[in-house]
């Protein structure tokens, strides 16, 4: 299994439609491309010397090859709602993950 995982530090100026946004509409946009089993978002709990708040998505899925076709297929379409919304006020990094085991 591959994670593909979304840091996110979000400005407090638009946090709260952020959240919406994230938990109404991005998130299951992201999943209905049928790319993805489940998507989970935490809360990072460690304070940024740049201020606002950050949070971890991940987005589970079968394979590199299927993470690929997101990116070549879907991603930018979705990264330009994000930017277009929120601008400069959320800044995000991207890590791919591949899952060892669970215990």
């Amino acid at each position: 299994m591959i994670l593909y995982n979304v840091t996110i530090n979000i400005h407090e100026s638009v946090h709260d439609q952020w959240m919406r946004w994230m938990q109404e509409k991005h998130i299951s946009d992201v999943l209905a491309t049928g790319k993805f089993s489940s998507a989970r978002m935490v809360k990072v709990l460690i304070e940024e010397e740049m201020g606002g708040t950050t949070y971890s998505i991940q987005y589970s899925t079968d394979s590199k090859e299927t993470l690929q076709k997101y990116y070549e297929e879907d991603a930018p379409r979705l990264r330009e709602e994000g930017h277009r919304l929120f601008g400069d006020k959320m800044l995000a990094f991207r890590t791919e993950l591949e899952l060892i085991s669970d215990h």
